[in-house]
């Protein structure tokens, strides 16, 4: 399953990845509560990832260029805080025409076009994320729970 998942982060698409791991949360009899939590969170992160792949624009939560989507670096956007910062980054970016707040080279950054940010935007809006202003917190419970959503993401792959 681990060479699986690697060739699909790779170059599948959302959809692809998707139906994986809804298949192996149903394949491992997972608990219904975090069935209804892992698609749309892995959703919610690969609507952005995806598209930065395509681009060949992927970066760690630190700004570092990173050559290709693993599953490490699908989890080290997993976090809360970070994905609460990947979704400013890239709404910042959409608004400015350029990648913004990377390590990356300078003209690539500048070949950035837009993402759509709206199945990130629900997803954290739902949490009670602040999607207007950044240095607003969010309830530590909602951080707790996707940490158990990565921890039962990281067992399926």
């Amino acid at each position: 399953m681990k060479e699986e998942s690697y060739e699909l982060f790779k170059s599948a698409d959302i959809e692809t990845i998707l139906q994986l791991l809804e298949r192996e949360l149903k394949n491992r009899n997972e608990s219904p509560f975090w069935r209804d939590k892992v698609v749309p969170f892995s959703a919610a992160i690969l609507s952005v990832l995806i598209p930065l792949r395509d681009a060949d624009m992927l970066f760690s939560p630190e700004g570092y260029p990173e050559s290709e989507l693993t599953p490490e670096l699908f989890f080290r956007w997993s976090d809360f805080l970070s994905l609460k910062t990947l979704a400013f980054t890239i709404q910042r970016s959409n608004e400015a025409g350029v990648l913004l707040r990377t390590k990356l080279d300078e003209d690539l950054c500048k070949k950035y076009e837009s993402i759509d940010l709206r199945v990130l935007g629900d997803y954290l809006s739902r949490y009670t994320v602040n999607l207007e202003n950044e240095s607003l917190d969010f309830p530590i419970s909602n951080y707790n729970l996707h940490q158990g959503v990565s921890n039962v993401i990281k067992s399926l792959l």
